[in-house]
């Protein structure tokens, strides 16, 4: 079973989410300047979470069913983030506050570690994006994405992934025609 699995079985058993919450389409979860410190999954739908400079908003992460969505900034500090979360289409989610996470994770060395390793994992995933904006052509970062995420291409609108790998929709229709 996958972490993400494991986690959600357990939080099931406990009950331990703190509430159900349903997102319309375009409705925003989170807006820049609020505090947030909840750890979302995503029961059905997807989201993204981008930050917004100079009237352009920039994606820098898609969340999608089966997956855990936070505004991490502000999940870690406990400050206000810079981020907004917005669903893409209508989106169910579980909420588990971080005071309630946090005591669960730290219950057991077995949940530390896969908390650890989820951060560890979620830490080597920006890193190599930061890496693949900076030093690879639009082909590489379409053709990297593709091959990890395949799913993306099916949930997720053509200027939200363009947004993402930072080209514009007009670079992103070209190159999944080639």
């Amino acid at each position: 079973m996958n972490p993400i699995s494991t986690f959600v079985t357990k939080f099931d058993q406990l009950n331990l989410w703190d509430k159900k919450v349903e997102l319309e389409r375009k409705e925003h979860l989170k807006i820049k300047g609020s505090i947030d410190t909840n750890l979302y999954f995503v029961k059905s739908g997807s989201l993204r979470i981008y930050v917004l400079e100079e009237f352009e908003e920039n994606c820098i992460r898609f969340g999608y069913k089966n997956n855990f969505i936070a505004a991490l900034d502000s999940f870690i500090t406990e400050k206000p983030s810079d981020l907004y979360i917005q669903a893409i289409k209508k989106t169910e989610l579980k909420v588990i506050r971080k005071t309630t996470f946090m005591r669960f994770v730290q219950s057991s060395i077995e949940y530390s570690n896969t908390w650890q390793q989820m951060l560890g994992e979620l830490i080597y995933q920006q890193m190599e994006r930061e890496r693949d904006i900076l030093t690879s052509s639009p082909l590489k970062r379409y053709k990297r994405v593709l091959a990890r995420s395949p799913q993306l291409f099916q949930e997720i609108p053509n200027k939200h992934i363009a947004s993402y790998l930072r080209m514009t929709p007009e670079t992103l229709s070209r190159l999944k025609k080639s």
